[in-house]
């Protein structure tokens, strides 16, 4: 469990009073949920805060205000699969509370906190904060996908590619983006209900710091929209190399033929078991084939070099 006041601390168990607290804890930490149960904390609400498919939300009560979002963290199949898990915040008129199944989280977001903390912030500040940090964190997963997407185009324009790697690197691209802009939108509708429900004084002096989030969050639901506009165009691309590929392929195997076909014919000729041919009484005769072929031959390979078909 960490708990920030005048700096950061660690504690396995700490003393939950009635003084301002910043508490950043698991879900699964029973002192914390006693003490929510002691002081009145709707039921409903902890059965969202425990339901893994719960979708963003923003949920209020006379003493509680929660919000439910998503984290995206990094599968281990995929580097461009991210998975999102909830965390939950719980507001209350001097607590400020954390919630994740994941210690991984907790850390990242304590530890971003804390660069930003000072002790006088409110916590309707420390709560715009932890919102900031958590759709930060998104925004970079955007921007390292970005980045990944243009080394694909360039692998495959390189002509060098690894077909199933790059559909299946595409395939998680797709995934996340889309998961991505589906959840940007939920999460724009809780902050607007956030800050709807600050109070008055306070509402205007994080105006702005609420507009930001906003625009970070449209950032947000623009680009996964475009990125996955472009993971569609890449796999089109790939699609038109390979079959670029396969055609130049094919159309290798038929210059190879076309320069065959009129040897195979003359060979055929000379294969046929009758009695009386002319040319068989050719003192060089053999030799003369032989010419005739590979001067064939040439006059063919170099027309289709000339077609470029080689």
């Amino acid at each position: 469990m960490y708990i920030l006041t005048d700096k950061l601390y660690y504690k396995e168990d700490i003393s939950i009073d009635e003084s301002k607290q910043i508490i950043f804890t698991r879900l699964d930490n029973q002192e914390i949920i006693e003490w929510l149960k002691e002081h009145y904390f709707p039921e409903s609400f902890l059965e969202d805060i425990a339901n893994e498919d719960q979708s963003i939300t923003y949920e209020f009560s006379k003493s509680f205000k929660m919000i439910i979002l998503k984290y995206f963290i990094q599968d281990e199949e995929d580097e461009l699969l991210y998975d999102d898990e909830n965390v939950a915040l719980i507001i209350t008129e001097n607590k400020f509370i954390f919630l994740s199944r994941n210690e991984n989280i907790i850390k990242n977001v304590v530890s971003h906190l804390y660069k930003r903390y000072e002790e006088k912030d409110s916590l309707e500040y420390i709560t715009y904060s932890v919102l900031d940090i958590i759709i930060d964190h998104t925004m970079s997963i955007v921007d390292k996908l970005d980045d990944r997407l243009e080394e694909i185009e360039d692998e495959i324009f390189s002509q060098e590619v690894d077909e199933q790697e790059i559909q299946k690197h595409l395939y998680f691209a797709r995934r996340t983006l889309n998961r991505i802009a589906k959840l940007s939108v939920q999460s724009n509708d809780a902050v607007n209900k956030v800050y709807n429900h600050l109070d008055t004084k306070i509402r205007q002096k994080l105006k702005y710091e609420f507009i930001d989030l906003k625009e970070h969050l449209s950032y947000l639901i623009n680009e996964s929209k475009s990125y996955l506009d472009r993971t569609g165009y890449l796999q089109n691309l790939l699609m038109g190399f390979l079959s670029n590929r396969m055609n130049q392929a094919m159309q290798r195997l038929a210059a190879i033929s076309l320069i065959f076909l009129p040897l195979t014919f003359i060979v055929g000729n000379y294969g046929m078991n009758f009695k009386h041919m002319p040319e068989l009484d050719w003192e060089y005769g053999y030799y003369y084939i032989w010419g005739l072929n590979i001067f064939i031959a040439w006059i063919i390979f170099k027309w289709l070099k000339k077609q470029k078909w080689i």
